[in-house]
């Protein structure tokens, strides 16, 4: 029963990869984009820390923790510029 529902949450998560793709490609607004990019990530790094239960190695945890870290400050970042605009 547990690999039927590991792959199952693999299936799910990879389903909502593609739709977040779908959502960035899509165009709509930037707080709409960036939105869609954030869920992106975070279904990465939901996949990641489903490959890294799979294969049993931690360097896929340390990736994910890296790209969670990095998409922390791309999201502040991002929101800033939608805030004030183009920086002159």
């Amino acid at each position: 029963m547990h690999a039927l529902v590991f792959n199952l949450a693999l299936l799910w998560l990879a389903g909502l990869l593609l739709a977040s793709v779908g959502l960035v490609a899509r165009r709509g607004t930037l707080a709409e984009r960036i939105l869609a990019l954030d869920t992106l990530v975070l279904v990465l790094i939901g996949l990641l820390a489903m490959f890294a239960l799979d294969r049993r190695e931690g360097y896929y945890m340390d990736a994910a923790l890296v790209l969670a870290l990095v998409a922390f400050v791309a999201t502040l970042a991002a929101a800033r510029y939608y805030d004030e605009g183009r920086p002159s």
